[in-house]
């Protein structure tokens, strides 16, 4: 009985051993930590989405109202409504068949999923692409990746990288 005791209390001293010892495990043997100053902590990049799709425009009968992230609809502003994107999300959207681009903000949820379209841009927008005399456009749908940060006061912030 004494030697099963010891047994016991071997094999659980071990299972703890391999249980400690596995959570400092690193498939990174090589590679450092990259190095962050002691008043930014950043969680991982969010994935950058891309997207090919129609894009409409849309302005004079909206102007003025409540878009769906709470501000009011100015026609002339670089937005864009889109069906999943997070409000604020910054995207550059290009015209296919010329090339040009466009840095919109995301504050509007639009267009409907029966409408097959990928985008609505706000009318600024659109002029930016010319595109507006077409009334579509094949674009090219690109966000940019962001992180959060934390600042000296302790605040989270989302940083832009290009």
């Amino acid at each position: 009985m004494a030697t099963h005791r010891k047994i016991s209390g071997f094999i659980g001293a071990l299972l703890i051993v391999i249980w400690a010892s596995s959570g400092c495990r690193s498939d990174r043997s090589n590679e450092q930590a990259p190095q962050q100053s002691p008043d930014q902590a950043s969680t991982p990049k969010k994935t950058t989405h891309k997207e090919i799709g129609e894009a409409s425009w849309y302005g004079p009968g909206f102007h003025g109202q409540e878009t769906a992230s709470g501000e009011t609809f100015d026609q002339k502003k670089l937005t864009a409504a889109h069906p999943s994107l997070p409000m604020g999300t910054k995207a550059t959207v290009t015209n296919l068949d010329n090339g040009k681009k466009v840095d919109v903000t995301i504050n509007d949820r639009g267009p409907a999923p029966s409408e097959d379209r990928a985008i609505d841009l706000s009318s600024g927008a659109a002029n930016k692409l010319d595109m507006k005399k077409d009334g579509t456009a094949q674009v090219k749908i690109e966000t940019k990746s962001t992180k959060k940060i934390r600042t000296k006061s302790g605040k989270a912030k989302l940083a832009v990288n290009p």
